[in-house]
């Protein structure tokens, strides 16, 4: 990622981001539903501020403004605790703002960040554009931007995004979008140096954003193997807001990447049991896979299918096709969605999201090319690594593939619970020594 420090001074992927996991459909009833809210009493700040918002409406039901507010409540909520739900409330809330006046721009702000939350990535694309046009010196309209592009794929065009962001106002969000494309170009080192500075940074009186910070940092620690060093940084990020669902996940996983399994149980059983979460779910699976309790591993795996199935074929669903092209189940299905999702898209997840599921479905010439377009950023991703190894190994390239193997153990080496170990036992087959 030379190039791209260059072209990044110190560049951005977002807080925003954080809002683009999947989210569920939209409740019945629109804003009315929550105005019972009001008439509540919450133990919890977050809850009573919401409860707040609400009651604003009732007193200024014809202005923008308090929409706009409870539209914006609801987002960081969700992101602090992982109820989606909570996102089609903050819609209603923000269709209700644009009702009144369509060119408020909180709420076309808020809108364009949900089409990133929803997955709509054309969509908030084109309503980052047309805020640009406006805006050409907004700082939060670039972020829309380099998130939209970059999850579509458009790479070239998210560094300009960001550097123009960066440019207008250098902060925490600036820095943890320059972290994230660095960890895609391969930089390691700048990115856990721009992770490290956004967390710094954030807001301390925005205990989601410092944990978010904090959490991709982890990320990036644990995807080159730091274990101990990814676990600490979760933990911290669990000190500032208790029951961070994404800080459990990868403590969870770090957990279990250092063979505590029952501790990676508990955390992750405990994370499921307030909000069902599709990352921890597969993760326990897999885990109890990895332990022998296949009834355990299949009770995780078919809740995963039930939440998916909730949120929807319109949100992206690659992790429900990447479950069944590991498990080597519903394989059509599986090539169904990566196929679809790489229409749509053309980022480098999707490409190895179908590269692997083309791979099971024994189409390897074909998996190669989606393998080569998935690593075309040069991305240090061990999982990228393992499949475009045993894309090889399929093709008869026995060379090609025992060296991807090497790079991806190497790299993580328990980058998956189970295919690591698929991995490992590959490699030794194609260890010259180590064959008869």
């Amino acid at each position: 990622m030379n190039n791209l420090s260059k072209k990044i001074s110190a560049v951005t992927l977002l807080l925003l981001l954080s809002i683009a996991f999947t989210a569920c459909t939209r409740t019945p009833g629109g804003i009315d539903v929550v105005k019972a809210e009001s008439k509540k009493v919450y133990a919890d700040p977050a809850e009573a501020k919401i409860a707040d918002a609400v009651a604003a409406i009732d007193e200024l039901p014809n202005s923008t403004k308090p929409y706009t507010n409870l539209a914006a409540l609801y987002v960081r909520r969700a992101r602090a605790t992982g109820d989606f739900s909570l996102n089609s409330k903050a819609e209603s809330a923000v269709e209700k703002a644009l009702t009144i006046d369509a060119e408020d721009v909180p709420a076309r702000k808020l809108k364009a960040s949900l089409h990133l939350t929803y997955h709509r990535f054309d969509e908030a694309l084109e309503a980052g554009k047309l805020l640009q046009q406006q805006f050409p010196n907004d700082a939060f309209v670039y972020g829309v931007l380099t998130d939209a592009n970059f999850e579509l794929g458009n790479y070239d065009e998210a560094v300009k995004m960001a550097q123009r962001m960066i440019d207008i106002k250098p902060n925490s969000s600036s820095y943890a979008r320059v972290g994230h494309l660095r960890s895609f170009y391969g930089d390691h080192k700048g990115a856990v140096k721009m992770m490290t500075l956004s967390a710094r940074t954030a807001d301390p009186q925005d205990p989601e954003a410092q944990s978010w910070c904090l959490t991709q940092l982890g990320d990036e620690l644990w995807k080159y193997g730091k274990y101990p060093e990814s676990e600490k940084v979760y933990d911290e990020a669990l000190q500032i807001l208790p029951n961070y669902y994404l800080a459990a996940v990868g403590k969870g996983r770090a957990r279990a990447s250092q063979d505590d399994f029952q501790s990676a149980i508990d955390i992750l059983t405990t994370t499921n049991d307030r909000i069902p979460n599709v990352e921890a779910l597969i993760l326990l699976g897999d885990i109890y896979t990895r332990v022998g309790n296949t009834e355990k591993a299949k009770q995780s795996y078919d809740l995963v299918e039930i939440v998916e199935a909730k949120i929807g074929v319109n949100n992206d669903q690659k992790r429900l096709a990447l479950m069944w092209a590991n498990n080597n189940e519903r394989l059509d299905d599986a090539l169904a969605i990566t196929i679809r999702e790489h229409e749509m898209r053309k980022d480098v997840l999707t490409a190895d999201a179908l590269a692997w599921t083309l791979y099971r479905k024994e189409r390897f010439a074909e998996a190669k090319v989606a393998i080569n377009e998935a690593m075309k950023l040069k991305s240090d991703e061990a999982k990228f690594l393992y499949h475009a190894g045993m894309i090889e190994n399929g093709l008869g390239n026995k060379v090609s593939a025992r060296q991807s193997l090497e790079n991806a153990i190497k790299l993580n080496p328990n980058f998956d619970l189970l295919h690591a170990q698929i991995a490992k036992h590959t490699l030794a087959e194609l260890t010259p020594s180590n064959r008869r």
